[in-house]
């Protein structure tokens, strides 16, 4: 008879058996988190095992790390985390990529450019960094500088693959981009407002030549995203003058249909195109799309004017269960019906009433994370019947300012059970992960 087991050898044998259950029932399944959105590009995060209620204290970071101006979002992929920032030395500024130990925010290593810039930009009130959220692909990253510089790099070591310099190529006017390059199908595609007719290109992703050019349109802060509807595969772009679907192999168009952005230039055109089924939603500007063929009509609202077809400066829309759930330009929180955007509710206690206000939306199994301007991690039900707040912690310090407020704009970013979430001066990393249940023993008969 064989002997019974150390006590030691005992408990590691149980917890052993209980981590290799955790992982045949899916209980543990990470989740990288590689481009703007997240690994669909629709918010949602897909981990289990995460936590139902917040700790009556708050959550405490992990780890933090001190990092530059930028509202770009952390990405995460094989345990690293890739961010871009700007340190600024005036007369010089420092446009950099970063890469981070996902799990102890060590830096890894860092690529930078230096630049000059006009003296308004060292005015505080003027000086921020960059907004386009980075992207990891087959161990690359491609990251488009505030100032258009685009680069491909190594994600391993960090060293320069091929770069290019758009505001050169495409003859760009003197702002920022903002939109956070796509892949697809062996192509980076990139909504830049270029000249001529080069409002959005596709590169290849090996070497960064022009594939294909498209639309003779102003770039805008909307990222593309690319739906299948019409019985194929169409790439939506939010430009200051139209919203298009494109053909994503060759630029195509498929359906155009014109818009105002409203505001300054490029400001309104932020939220990113979300669909649900048929329907598309750009903003507050809701289509119908054609089952059959590429094409659309717009479905609501009854009118083309810009401010109405603006449902937040700042926010991308909740489009679920053919309910819709945003904050408004000025941060009143409002629920509308998909089909009509009649407005079913209203409420004030999301975030603070105020030009700017914003919320990330992260649906995450049965749970919902709001992530506001003010740094509040919110867990909260929104149904048609109304909003419940289930618990809120702070998470960091709104630091980029507008007016005489400050925002946390930047959106988070999920994976393997924490949320990273940045402002000008620090990254930081809080765990979400659940306590793990017990398999309940059957007692002997």
């Amino acid at each position: 008879m064989a002997a019974a087991p150390l006590p030691r050898t005992r408990d590691f044998m149980q917890k052993l058996s209980l981590l290799l259950l955790l992982l045949i029932t899916g209980r543990i399944v990470a989740a990288d988190w590689p481009q703007w959105r997240g690994p669909n590009r629709d918010g949602a995060w897909t981990e289990s095992g995460v936590l139902s209620s917040f700790p009556p204290a708050g959550l405490i970071p992990r780890w933090t790390a001190p990092v530059g101006y930028g509202y770009s979002s952390p990405i995460i992929t094989n345990g690293m985390l890739y961010l871009t920032d700007l340190v600024v030395e005036k007369p010089v500024l420092h446009e950099r990529t970063l890469c981070f130990n996902a799990r102890s925010g060590k830096r890894i290593w860092v690529t930078e450019h230096d630049f000059s810039a006009p003296d308004w930009f060292f005015v505080p009130a003027q000086t921020r960094g960059p907004g386009s959220t980075p992207l990891f692909h087959n161990g690359r990253v491609y990251g488009l500088s505030m100032f258009s510089t685009l680069k491909c790099l190594d994600a391993r070591t960090g060293s320069v693959l091929w770069k290019r310099d758009l505001v050169a190529e495409y003859e760009l006017p003197p702002s920022s981009l903002d939109a956070s390059p796509l892949v697809d199908n062996g192509l980076l595609i990139l909504s830049i407002g270029g000249k001529p007719a080069a409002g959005v290109v596709a590169l290849d992703l090996l070497t960064g030549r022009e594939v294909w050019r498209a639309l003779s349109e102003s770039a805008s802060w909307s990222s593309p995203v690319i739906v299948s509807a019409g019985g194929t595969r169409q790439l939506i772009v939010w430009m200051r003058q139209s919203v298009t679907s494109l053909n994503p192999t060759n630029g195509a168009v498929y359906w155009r249909e014109p818009t105002v952005s409203g505001g300054s230039p490029g400001f309104s055109a932020v939220s990113t195109p979300v669909v649900q089924g048929d329907r598309l939603l750009v903003s507050g500007l809701m289509f119908q799309l054609d089952r059959t063929r590429p094409a659309a009509r717009v479905l609501w609202p009854d009118t083309p004017s810009g401010t109405r077809r603006i449902l937040s400066d700042t926010s991308t829309p909740l489009f679920q269960n053919d309910f819709i759930y945003s904050p408004r330009s000025g941060g009143l929180f409002v629920c509308l019906e998909a089909g009509t955007g009649r407005e079913l509710w209203q409420t004030n206690t999301v975030t603070s009433l105020r030009q700017g206000a914003c919320v990330h939306f992260t649906p995450n199994g049965s749970s919902l994370f709001l992530f506001t301007d003010q740094g509040d991690l919110i867990r909260a039900r929104l149904t048609p019947a109304g909003y419940s707040e289930l618990g809120r912690s702070h998470l960091i310090d709104p630091t980029s300012p507008l007016f005489d407020n400050s925002f946390a704009w930047a959106a988070p970013a999920f994976a393997n059970r924490n949320i990273f979430v940045r402002n000008d001066r620090e990254l930081r990393c809080y765990s979400l992960a659940g306590k793990p249940e017990l398999p309940k023993r059957e007692g002997r008969r």
